[in-house]
């Protein structure tokens, strides 16, 4: 089944569609309240858990929507506390999603405390050369319940660390990490675990607009995910007229650029995106969102080795920064297996870091975060597929 020919998932629809179906089905508007009380306060899996709904009811609500989060394949976890998580669909696709502990360094701030790297597409179709996320090609976006599903999912296995991986999921067991008995619990009410969002994750998340947006106003909403629109990151590696059309919006969204080189010799070698949309246009639509959101955004910029990581970057690359009054977030880069990249060492990177601080602008080093998980976008996601394609009776396009 697609995305487009399964029912809609019931996380997909915002309280003014459920309040305008349910008074279509003739019930009290508490009804809804209680619906979504179960959907994001309680994380509940279940019709049968909605105790306070009627059956008739519940019966109405399983033949509407489906009700279903993403299955967790895989988990690794680095020494520094960073989660890699590997999530199948409802149809076989595999996505990823990185839980970042709290972090001084990591944007700027004080402390992220608890940040989740949220995927927007299965696989990427914009190629940037040093990514695992586009080297299988793009599939599909997601829709707005598996963005959303990502957070829940991950706040329900905080909640019940020790639940096994999905069995029979896969045939080698050293993909499921520790094996464990212990069934999870039925969810309960828990304050949320996740209260940073960053949208980084596989994909690009500008080139699945509509559905990102819906997901991120339920996510935002008070009845819903009741994350802060400034605890909510949205990174692009640069659509200018998305970038434009996201400067409208009327939430207070954290807009970061994948910036990775700040000349157009640099930066269209190694990401195809600048292209068509070269750092002139790119510029002028940050511009345009800066005067519009009147807030800092962020320029990212992964440090790769004899590509970018050279001192006569940081002139071009502070002048950017300058006058987009942006801050810059250096990345030493996450190899790939299969790609030539390499990260610069340690002393290259505070070279570099130490060059753009003398330049006056505000930049941070991230320090390590899950280079011994893989934590590449698409790299969990594209090193389980291929050992699943040579495991003797697994299927990846079939759900267990």
């Amino acid at each position: 089944m697609t995305a487009s020919a399964r029912p809609p998932d019931v996380r997909s629809q915002t309280r003014e569609q459920l309040v305008a179906l349910f008074s279509e089905w003739q019930q009290p508007a508490y009804r809804v309240d209680q619906l979504l009380h179960w959907l994001y306060t309680t994380r509940a899996t279940s019709w049968e858990q909605m105790t306070n709904l009627s059956r008739p009811l519940r019966e109405k609500l399983a033949a509407t929507f489906t009700l279903a989060l993403p299955e967790l394949v895989r988990k690794q976890g680095s020494h520094d506390t960073t989660q890699k998580f590997l999530w199948r669909l409802f149809d076989g696709q595999l996505i990823e999603s990185v839980l970042i502990p709290a972090s001084p360094a990591l944007y700027g701030e004080v402390s992220d405390r608890h940040t989740l790297c949220v995927s927007t597409q299965v696989g990427c179709a914009y190629g940037c050369q040093f990514c695992a996320s586009g080297l299988e090609g793009y599939k599909r976006n997601l829709t707005p319940d598996e963005i959303i599903g990502q957070v829940l999912a991950v706040e329900r296995w905080h909640s019940a660390p020790s639940a096994p991986v999905s069995p029979a999921t896969l045939s080698d067991p050293s993909l499921t990490g520790t094996p464990s008995h212990r069934k999870p619990t039925a969810a309960t009410s828990r304050p949320r675990l996740i209260n940073n969002l960053v949208i980084m994750g596989m994909g690009e998340p500008l080139a699945n607009y509509d559905h990102l947006l819906t997901a991120l106003r339920i996510l935002n909403a008070s009845w819903g995910g009741g994350i802060g629109a400034r605890k909510i990151t949205i990174s692009t590696s640069g659509l200018a007229p998305k970038i434009r059309q996201l400067a409208e919006e009327p939430l207070q969204f954290r807009l970061a650029i994948s910036l990775h080189g700040a000349t157009d010799i640099v930066r269209s070698k190694i990401m195809p995106i600048n292209r068509k949309y070269p750092l002139t246009e790119l510029t002028s639509a940050c511009e345009y969102h800066v005067a519009r959101k009147g807030k800092m955004m962020t320029l990212e910029y992964i440090l790769i080795a004899g590509i970018n990581d050279s001192l006569d970057q940081t002139g071009p690359l502070a002048r950017l920064a300058r006058r987009l009054h942006a801050k810059v977030n250096l990345i030493p880069y996450n190899t790939v297996e299969g790609l030539p990249w390499s990260r610069p060492t340690e002393e290259v990177c505070e070279r570099f870091l130490q060059a753009m601080l003398n330049e006056e602008i505000g930049a941070t080093l991230r320090r390590e975060k899950g280079h011994d998980i893989d934590a590449a976008c698409g790299q969990l996601r594209l090193k389980t597929e291929r050992q699943l394609a040579h495991a003797p009776g697994v299927r990846l396009d079939t759900p267990p």
